[in-house]
């Protein structure tokens, strides 16, 4: 069902993530496009019949763990389990944890969203956890990290935060 995308499909994945992700939640279009120059960085995807992107994964792949940036589903095509396959299958497919952030319980919105992982075999970890901006002017948004499988460590988790923070995020 997935495969892994490329320059050419940037444009639809870029409309899905505007459709999908407020503003603080993703970069501005050309710093989002740079990332696919980045060897840790892909964009996996499910393509309709007719070529175009319905639904997107992006994933950063370090040497114990993988963290999943960004996962949307076309409107138009959610609620038929596409959303909870494309998951199974990237985990499956990376063999190695797999680490996402999630909003605050807060919303009906988060919590669902919380509880669709959790059907899909992720576990929250309870430790403090902010997202830097990703651009100027952005602000900080505390999150709480999800992984595959099972809880993690607190030095596992500071290990985890270390590098999404450098590499992910540009922060020290």
């Amino acid at each position: 069902m997935l495969q892994k995308l490329d320059i050419n499909d940037f444009d639809r994945v870029y409309s899905l993530m505007e459709k999908s992700f407020p503003t603080d939640e993703r970069r501005p279009y050309e710093k989002q496009k740079a990332l696919l120059s980045e060897p840790m960085y892909s964009i996996y995807g499910v393509k309709s019949d007719s070529g175009q992107v319905t639904a997107f994964i992006t994933v950063w792949q370090f040497e114990h763990f993988a963290y999943v940036e960004h996962f949307a589903v076309d409107p138009d095509c959610r609620g038929g389990g596409m959303g909870s396959a494309m998951l199974r299958e990237i985990v499956s497919k990376l063999s190695c944890m797999v680490c996402l952030e999630v909003e605050l319980p807060e919303t009906d919105m988060a919590k669902r969203r919380i509880a669709f992982y959790e059907r899909n075999g992720f576990v929250t970890n309870d430790y403090t956890y902010i997202q830097p901006p990703y651009s100027e002017g952005q602000k900080p948004l505390p999150l709480i990290i999800m992984t595959s499988g099972r809880t993690v460590s607190e030095d596992e988790f500071e290990a985890m935060k270390d590098l999404l923070y450098r590499f992910v995020y540009k922060v020290k």
